[in-house]
């Protein structure tokens, strides 16, 4: 059992090997896809039972659209199938659901459905889910400046007086705390762009395990290495 006190708050995911998984197994990379939806559903599960507060999911990166088409038009497709079919039952269980990155590029139909189920489940609180789609830690760095630029250039900011707090107001989520838990599946040693300035001190746990096998056991492992650990930031222990 993993005392409370020893869970992270924040946990971020980079849900990584889908095509692998399907390659290792004959079949079209689309299909590790699908089968990882049921991943989602275990680690979204295992977050309520830890109680962990947050939960960032890396779904599609700015970089993902330079795939295949049919590759990304299945993945679209199964993301309008998880808002279509799974939103209720999260709304029900009390997952707050907020969708992070350039939606802009989404098609008018899917971002229809992730505006309506940012509205439906904006109350809850049990979980906070936040998905990463089109998503880019550099764009959102580049965004978050271009906004401090356009209000200096009015006047509205005096750029000689910003400090790190400020900056994060100019994120896309300022009330995303940064993760305590950076998970990384399928054994890669990178963070593929994913949440760079909310990472500075977070800790990180890579697995070879593919994500469509990184189930409940694999989350928990997880956990349990990052209850092990001590916390320090720049040298000062954490309290």
């Amino acid at each position: 059992m993993i005392p409370q006190d020893r869970i992270p708050r924040h946990v971020a995911i980079i849900m990584d090997g889908n095509g692998r998984w399907a390659r290792k197994r004959g079949l079209p990379r689309y299909y590790g896809h699908k089968v990882g939806v049921e991943s989602v559903r275990e680690a979204i599960r295992t977050a309520i039972d830890f109680g962990i507060e947050y939960l960032t999911l890396y779904a599609f990166s700015r970089e993902n659209w330079k795939r295949p088409g049919k590759e990304v038009e299945m993945i679209m497709s199964i993301f309008r199938q998880v808002l279509t079919r799974e939103v209720a039952k999260l709304h029900r269980e009390g997952v707050k659901i907020v969708v992070m990155g350039r939606l802009q590029d989404l098609s008018s139909d899917l971002r229809k459905r992730v505006d309506e189920a940012m509205e439906l489940t904006k109350a809850n609180s049990r979980l906070n889910l936040y998905l990463a789609i089109s998503y880019g830690g550099r764009t959102e760095i580049m965004d978050a400046a271009k906004k401090m630029a356009r209000l200096a250039a009015e006047g509205k900011l005096r750029l000689d007086e910003l400090n790190e707090e400020d900056f994060r107001n100019f994120l896309y989520h300022p009330e995303l705390p940064d993760p305590d838990l950076l998970i990384r599946t399928s054994g890669e040693l990178r963070v593929s762009n994913f949440l760079l300035w909310q990472i500075a001190y977070t800790e990180l746990y890579v697995t070879e395990t593919l994500w469509p096998d990184f189930r409940r056991e694999e989350f928990v492992k997880a956990l349990e290495d990052y209850a092990s650990r001590e916390r320090r930031f720049g040298g000062v222990k954490a309290s």
